[in-house]
């Protein structure tokens, strides 16, 4: 008579071997494993080692008994970037990048958690995953370097009105405190040399010169954004044949959107990443409601999730406000007005992330049909 078979019994997917990733700036922690219920087997080698990852791999096929089988890997999404998956994708290895945040953790006030635990914990959701449960974690999809290099351009001009901002800000606050207030402008050294303190006298000189100092990082950084800005209109002027390109003229050209918008919404959003409906599009951009639920006795929402792309969610909402003024016959425009006009300005703040979301599944139809959104004001081209 046969005996059922115990699922740690079970012979699926025996010629895998399974491996995980505990990632360091020094060291990489690896968990193996053959199959379920058994005890990983677990090595320490030096980050970035990739000869000393191919030996360990050989000696774990030996230790397993499956020589010559399949490699599945997995490490979480972080400092390491993308390269360490390339890598083992050109070895042969099936691996995946895995969100963080996703990964499921005990609701203890109190876990242990140290790198071997954590690798543990991945191995067996890797096992998990390939064992028929797809949705244990949520897998992050890799670009390609080319896809991955489009987007250096936009994130540094990102950094650099930051850091622009924080010199604007400095220099008027070390102003400030001394009651002295100079417009940041062409003329601002020659006005610096001009200022006087409440009683007549001169800035004190270390603080001058701390001052022109700053100004000088300053207009650094102001000639790289502008340097920076015109190789990207430069790019989308030249008219070239590559999609992005092709897509971000065609998204600029909705009034309301310009070519910063335009560009940042293609290279980080639409221009590589491929949706199936309307949901995916809420979904990465974080903008979808995330019910708390639990008996009778509560159901709250808890605001939207925020678990997508920062960059587009928080442009989303900004591109919304100005959609209300330069699309105002739109019918996503005449939707917000009736909804959310009479209310009150905490309404107004909640219905603009609903149109966010709204004008997102939009412009993404807009981008596959080229059907414009309904009532929307196309700029010449």
């Amino acid at each position: 008579m046969n005996q059922p078979t115990r699922p740690e019994e079970s012979t699926e997917n025996r010629g895998v071997l399974y491996l995980a990733f505990e990632l360091g700036s020094k060291e990489w922690e690896l968990a193996f494993s053959s199959q379920i219920g058994e005890k990983p087997r677990r090595r320490t080698i030096t980050a970035g080692d990739l000869k000393s990852l191919q030996s360990e791999i050989v000696r774990a096929r030996q230790r397993f008994g499956v020589t010559g089988s399949r490699v599945a890997s997995c490490y979480e999404a972080g400092r390491e970037g993308f390269w360490l998956h390339r890598a083992l994708v050109s070895m042969g290895i099936d691996n995946v990048v895995v969100d963080s945040s996703s990964i499921e953790v005990n609701r203890r006030s109190r876990r242990a958690k140290t790198d071997r635990l954590d690798a543990e914990k991945l191995l067996s959701l890797r096992i998990r995953s390939l064992h028929g449960e797809p949705k244990v974690w949520s897998v992050v999809r890799v670009p390609t370097p080319e896809q991955e290099d489009a987007r250096q351009l936009s994130r540094e001009l990102e950094e650099l009105k930051y850091e622009r901002t924080a010199h604007r800000n400095r220099i008027q606050s070390l102003l400030v405190s001394q009651g002295a207030k100079v417009k940041l402008g062409s003329g601002f050294l020659l006005q610096l040399e001009q200022t006087r303190l409440w009683d007549g006298s001169a800035l004190p000189a270390h603080l001058k010169e701390r001052i022109q100092r700053e100004y000088k990082r300053l207009t650094q950084v102001q000639e790289q954004i502008q340097d920076l800005e015109k190789q990207r209109q430069q790019a989308v002027a030249e008219r070239t044949t590559q999609p992005d390109l092709e897509l971000i003229q065609r998204l600029k050209l909705l009034k309301g959107i310009g070519l910063g918008s335009a560009w940042v919404f293609v290279q980080e959003f639409f221009g590589w990443r491929q949706f199936r409906n309307r949901r995916q599009v809420a979904a990465l951009a974080g903008l979808v409601p995330v019910p708390y639920q639990s008996g009778e006795s509560l159901d709250r929402e808890q605001g939207i999730s925020k678990a997508g792309n920062r960059r587009v969610r928080t442009l989303a909402v900004e591109i919304a406000w100005s959609w209300l003024r330069w699309q105002p016959q739109s019918r996503l425009s005449l939707w917000f007005q009736e909804r959310y006009g009479p209310g009150s300005r905490r309404s107004r703040r909640v219905g603009i992330v609903a149109l966010a979301r709204k004008l997102l599944v939009e412009m993404w139809r807009y981008l596959q049909t080229g059907v414009a959104p309904e009532g929307a004001i196309l700029k010449p081209a």
